[in-house]
């Protein structure tokens, strides 16, 4: 990290160190925060922003569905993180911004708190120790939230506590990662992660109906399979699936694509990294750090 690094706070960057709030803090006490996740690569000597703009909208959808009124605009928050990135002079970093109610007032009640946006941009490196060699997981027995009971299709803070628990349990077993399942049955995603299964020549993932995160990266994944001629289809899927499957990777913004080469003590296809998840890892390197100019419009240079 650079000597000095800032946190933009409400419309004003504060030293690291100074960006605090108090123990009583409404989402603090409740996990009544909302947030997203942005990546950035090192492109010559210049970041390259991934896919800033549906970034900065999914934070802004996350906020409708839970009645936020950030007070930022789409713009005013992309500028925003655009400064910071130049302030703390960074190549590459993990860009996190956040919004809260900034309120010590004990009680459920949202009503009349004040909302704090803050954004960090800091470096980061694989999510994953095991990342090149690809990860082991472990079915959890923790199922994923549904609409029912919490909007899995915002980055709210609280709904984490469900992904926590069960990387908790894969981690215990001695799996690298949990895969979680919907109360139906069907394969969701993992803890912070969306999940892809390939087998004769076609890619699958859940569709938004198995109660997952509508990815950013795993949309980039689809867009990039298709042009490169796969069959992807958007499907429900049995667990069984996954242990015959020929390749199973994550996708997403900390893990990017991460193969997963065990599940439940089974091996994976060959036990190793397969041909068609390198050639997509491969390919979405060249995208993010701005090689290959087929989705120009994705990456943001600053």
């Amino acid at each position: 990290m650079a000597a000095k690094q800032y946190i933009w706070l409400n419309g004003k960057f504060t030293d690291f160190g100074n960006a605090k709030v108090h123990i009583l803090t409404h989402s603090l006490q409740y996990g009544s925060g909302i947030f997203e996740g942005i990546r950035a690569y090192q492109s010559g000597s210049r970041a390259a922003v991934f896919r800033l703009g549906d970034h900065v909208k999914r934070f802004i959808n996350t906020a409708k569905i839970y009645s936020m009124d950030l007070g930022y605009s789409e713009k005013e928050l992309t500028d925003a993180i655009i400064g910071l990135i130049r302030k703390n002079r960074l190549q590459q970093c993990y860009i996190r911004p956040f919004a809260y109610y900034d309120d010590t007032r004990i009680g459920l009640s949202t009503e009349g708190k004040k909302i704090s946006v803050a954004i960090a941009a800091i470096p980061f490196g694989n999510y994953f120790q095991n990342k090149g060699k690809g990860i082991s997981c472990k079915i959890s027995s923790w199922k994923r939230i549904n609409s029912e009971i919490l909007p899995p299709h915002a980055k709210a803070s609280g709904n984490y506590r469900n992904s926590i628990l069960a990387s908790q349990e894969a981690k215990a077993s001695g799996a690298d990662e949990a895969i979680m399942l919907t109360t139906n049955g069907y394969v969701a995603e993992g803890p912070g992660e969306n999940i892809f299964f390939a087998r004769d020549g076609k890619l699958m993932t859940p569709p938004a109906s198995s109660d997952i995160l509508m990815g950013i990266t795993r949309d980039t994944i689809i867009k990039i399979a298709e042009e490169k001629g796969f069959i992807v289809e958007e499907r429900e899927m049995h667990r069984e699936e996954l242990y015959i499957a020929d390749e199973l990777f994550f996708t997403g913004t900390a893990a990017e694509l991460t193969p997963i080469v065990k599940v439940d003590g089974k091996k994976i296809g060959s036990g190793k990294t397969g041909p068609v998840t390198k050639l997509l890892s491969d390919a979405l390197t060249e995208l993010v750090t701005g090689k290959d100019t087929a989705f120009h419009d994705w990456v943001t240079l600053v």
